[in-house]
């Protein structure tokens, strides 16, 4: 909502359907029946990336006239590849209903990419032109700092959530995020595609808390204060910081 309104129209559709796919894994226990869900996103998918009908649906539909809009600045072309990366958010999710942890880091990494990395790919997208590979690094911090801050949870759900839980693990995890994170901001990225990159608002302050206390994942304990959450979502609605 931080968004000028022309992007929200964009954007709202795209997190709606990451809202549904997300949480499929977490409404049953039954693997079966989370596999039919996320196999229905799939086929949606199929759909919109086929040009043919789509099936009517609270979200697949506005999902589809969003990929598949007409814009003068060559949208449709460049959205093309957007089905075929929210399918591997899609399948990704399979992972959700996983007992054991990432086999290793690098695990840890390709699931956040398919995840994180992918949704803020085609965010990015939808609303201009711009290099995916520092797009995709600010995505991979974010999910790894959202990832950080579920742990205590997932672990309640009986998850082992990561391939390595030691403090020194942890920290080198966190310091490679905010590695991804300056990566991405280097690039000094368009300023309509922003936006889209405005999810990532919090991650640098998780992760530099992640590296410096590594015990506090486990506590619960990286989420910034409220006011600095507030101010920070503030200052890059104002001046369209990333």
């Amino acid at each position: 909502m931080a968004a000028p309104v022309p992007a929200r129209a964009a954007l709202l559709p795209l997190y709606a359907f990451n809202v549904e796919v997300a949480r499929a894994p977490w409404v049953t226990q039954e693997p079966m029946i989370v596999e039919m869900r996320l196999q229905w996103w799939r086929d949606v998918l199929e759909e919109i990336a086929s040009g043919g009908p789509v099936r009517r649906h609270e979200v697949a539909t506005p999902l589809a006239n969003t990929l598949r809009r007409p814009a003068p600045d060559g949208a449709a072309d460049r959205l093309s590849t957007a089905p075929a990366l929210l399918d591997e958010l899609v399948a990704a999710r399979r992972r959700d209903t996983a007992q054991m942890p990432f086999d290793d880091p690098a695990a840890l990494r390709a699931y956040l990419d398919a995840t994180a990395g992918n949704l803020m790919v085609v965010a990015a997208l939808l609303l201009g032109d711009a290099a995916q590979i520092p797009v995709r690094a600010i995505g991979r911090a974010h999910g790894l700092a959202q990832y950080l801050m579920a742990v205590p949870e997932l672990e309640a759900r009986g998850k082992a959530p990561l391939p390595d839980g030691r403090p020194d693990t942890l920290r080198a995890l966190a310091r490679e995020g905010r590695d991804w994170l300056a990566e991405g901001r280097a690039a000094r990225l368009p300023k309509q595609v922003r936006p889209a990159l405005w999810p990532a608002w919090q991650a640098d302050a998780i992760l530099k808390r992640a590296a410096a206390h590594p015990a506090r994942v486990g506590q619960g304990a990286l989420a910034p204060s409220e006011f600095s959450r507030r101010f920070g979502l503030l200052r890059r609605g104002l001046t369209g910081a990333v």
